[in-house]
């Protein structure tokens, strides 16, 4: 059946069997499978390769219009039918996986997960449960005598294996809790620049003024519940740590997840960047933050009213804005500005005056008497302290 150039009905490019496969395979679907299973439907006649032909045409269409598959997160949905390059299909799995540090379960994984996922070769043959894991991490960090070097082993484990990292955290809370926290938490945010390895969040700069909702639009996960946000001008009781710190967000949803139960990939930690007034910083050649004097006033709110609204938009309005480690004149204004609108709260007001309060409920119950009738001193200049006089049960 060859037909050379030139000949009666002849279109000059060779088999005419090789045109009718390359008509079939422009028609072929190829329906997404387990891995290691590709279904291909090929067409049997002239007939229904035109009509396949329509619809892959048509589908185009709808997708150009803005429709097609629902994707309400942006996610693949590997059980539909998808036109696609005929043959071509992609697994996340070998190489890939043991680099994603959400589902990266090291040597953990098992013959049979091995097998499946292209792990092969990838991995020393032996299997290492989970438990054997958290007893080799642990034997490891208690060998550092630095708590900044027992920090930097802890999210370089986050980094790699998330999975790992919060079963180790919350078997061992009391011994790691003052690592991946207060107080190890704060000397990371003044060192962050030097330890800094790879973005565990979103950072908002003033120069994003304008397009902070592409910002956020850059972030992976799309079903977010809890966003930890601050602009670094109160860290702890370090002052004005600009960009760095990103550590106090970072830290405070892995306790959200190893003691609330929270999902990780519910868990947005941002730092809005708008300068530092620290001169050390601005000095320091290794300061990962925008290199000038913080902004203030208009200038500020009309960046923060900006990242409210796209955080709305984005994630609807039941997500959770915890506001952290803001200066005061920042902190309160804030949150009576976002408090109608927005799902929002202020561990430094109205997290440690709840705990506050509930301590001296319980007091109560050991020395007797009511409230009103106990003298209380406040010590300190944290915020809490200058929003208990508003409080109503002070």
């Amino acid at each position: 059946q060859w037909k050379r150039g030139g000949g009666a009905g002849s279109r000059g490019d060779g088999c005419t069997s090789c045109l009718e496969v390359r008509r079939r395979a422009a028609a072929v679907t190829v329906r997404a499978a387990q891995p290691k299973r590709v279904e291909a439907v090929a067409m049997e006649s002239a007939a229904e390769t035109a009509e396949a032909e329509k619809e892959v045409a048509a589908e185009k269409e709808v997708a150009a219009a803005g429709g097609g598959v629902e994707d309400k997160y942006g996610e693949d949905r590997a059980t539909e039918e998808l036109p696609v390059t005929p043959w071509a299909f992609s697994v996340a799995s070998g190489y890939t996986l043991l680099r994603d540090p959400h589902h990266n379960k090291g040597l953990a994984f098992t013959e049979r997960e091995r097998d499946a996922h292209y792990l092969r070769g990838l991995l020393p043959p032996g299997v290492v449960s989970q438990d054997l894991q958290v007893k080799k991490i642990m034997h490891n960090l208690r060998q550092y005598k630095v708590p900044l070097q027992r920090y930097v082993a802890m999210m370089d484990l986050q980094e790699r294996n998330e999975r790992l990292f919060y079963k180790l955290l919350i078997d061992n809370v009391e011994e790691l809790l003052p690592v991946v926290y207060t107080p190890t938490v704060g000397e990371a945010c003044q060192k962050y620049g030097s330890i800094f390895r790879r973005p565990q969040g979103l950072y908002v700069s003033l120069r994003d003024k304008g397009k902070v909702i592409d910002v956020l639009r850059n972030w992976p996960e799309r079903n977010i519940q809890v966003i930890v946000v601050t602009d670094g001008e109160r860290i702890l009781g370090l002052g004005d740590l600009g960009c760095q710190g990103m550590g106090i967000p970072v830290g405070k949803l892995s306790l959200y997840t190893a003691l609330g139960g929270v999902r990780p990939s519910a868990c947005l930690p941002i730092t809005i960047d708008v300068g530092t007034n620290n001169e050390q910083l601005l000095n320091d050649e290794f300061y990962i933050g925008l290199r000038q004097r913080r902004a203030t006033g208009e200038e500020y709110h009309e960046l923060m009213e900006e990242f409210m609204d796209a955080v709305k938009q984005i994630y609807g309005e039941k997500v959770l804005i915890q506001f952290e480690d803001f200066a005061n004149h920042n902190a309160f204004d804030l949150l009576a500005k976002y408090s109608k609108s927005h799902l929002v709260f202020n561990d430094d007001i109205q997290g440690t005056a709840s705990v506050v309060l509930a301590g001296l409920l319980s007091s109560l119950k050991v020395v007797g008497g009511t409230l009103a009738e106990h003298t209380y001193l406040f010590l300190g200049a944290g915020e809490v302290s200058q929003y208990s006089p508003r409080c109503n049960f002070c």
